[in-house]
């Protein structure tokens, strides 16, 4: 490769990672509490019509992240108050909300097909990113530096807070969380409005800066990538980071042979290559169950009722 083939291959990876981290760091942070929300890919969706649709009316892309945000976030209070309000099963709920995500985002978003919108743009000055070096570190959006911060943030707050070890302690045994005061129902909606408002984010990355247009199914199953990665990293904040960027890359590696006209394959078998690596993933986590349902939190899609 030349060096400005490979500085395109390192930006186009971050920023295909991007919304696989964010998505990824919510999920991580609602099963760490013992939550198993199925719906990121409809938050995702809703975060990234919401998103647009607020960047399209008021020309500004940080108020659609903003509003992409609070869509997502919504969106996960429904699916709190079904799971932990009333008991519903979490994977049925979670299924349903990802249906109704797409459902959703094709009617609000209908209006808008076909629209472009400015993108988020680099957080640097241009003079920074002159030189093809200086452009990997310096040539990217916030929302890039924004999703390693956080998972630092993350690992920080689950490892060394005292409201993280009370997180943790729900997601491992929710009964003695209860018997010593802590709500563990106030926790887990806490947790999982927060995986809510990453996904919709992730999804407004989609919308606003990777596209940026709308369309429908825009995510393309991008959520559900999200979702293996969390069991992929063993819910560890540090590994996310890494299989982020691993399906970051496979997904540049598909754009980059598409753009190159690599025809050895068709493009369709192209397309596949993400999801093709997330099935492998989960085929060599199926091979060692024990070690995977050892770092999953033990109370991890358990229905909680405080009797």
């Amino acid at each position: 490769m030349t060096s400005a083939l490979l500085v395109s291959f390192a930006m186009t990876l971050a920023m295909a990672a991007t919304p696989i981290l964010l998505a990824s760091l919510g999920e991580l942070v609602a099963e760490k509490a013992g939550v198993l929300n199925l719906g990121v890919e409809g938050m995702m969706l809703i975060g990234a019509v919401t998103g647009f649709a607020a960047a399209t009316l008021t020309g500004s892309a940080y108020l659609g992240c903003l509003a992409a945000i609070l869509g997502g976030l919504a969106a996960s209070l429904v699916f709190a108050g079904l799971t932990l309000g009333l008991s519903s099963n979490q994977v049925a709920t979670g299924l349903a909300l990802t249906i109704f995500g797409v459902g959703a985002s094709s009617l609000i978003g209908a209006p808008f097909v076909g629209k472009t919108v400015a993108r988020i743009g680099p957080l640097f000055p241009a003079a920074l990113a002159e030189h093809p070096l200086l452009r990997v570190v310096f040539g990217y959006d916030l929302l890039v530096y924004g999703a390693l911060a956080l998972a630092a943030a993350v690992g920080w707050f689950l490892k060394h807070t005292r409201p993280g070890l009370i997180l943790r302690a729900v997601g491992e045994s929710d009964t003695s969380a209860h018997s010593i005061g802590y709500s563990v129902l106030a926790v887990r909606t806490a947790a999982v409005a927060f995986g809510g408002g990453m996904a919709g984010l992730a999804g407004a990355y989609f919308s606003l800066e990777l596209t940026p247009m709308w369309a429908d199914r825009l995510t393309a199953g991008r959520g559900w990538i999200a979702l293996a990665l969390v069991v992929f990293a063993s819910w560890r904040p540090g590994r996310l980071v890494a299989g982020a960027y691993l399906f970051g890359a496979v997904m540049t590696l598909e754009l980059h042979a598409k753009a190159a006209g690599f025809g050895l394959l068709p493009p369709e078998i192209l397309a596949m290559l993400p999801y093709l690596a997330t099935i492998a993933v989960l085929t060599l986590i199926s091979v060692r169950p024990g070690r995977v349902s050892a770092a999953a939190p033990a109370c991890l899609g358990k229905s909680f009722s405080p009797a």
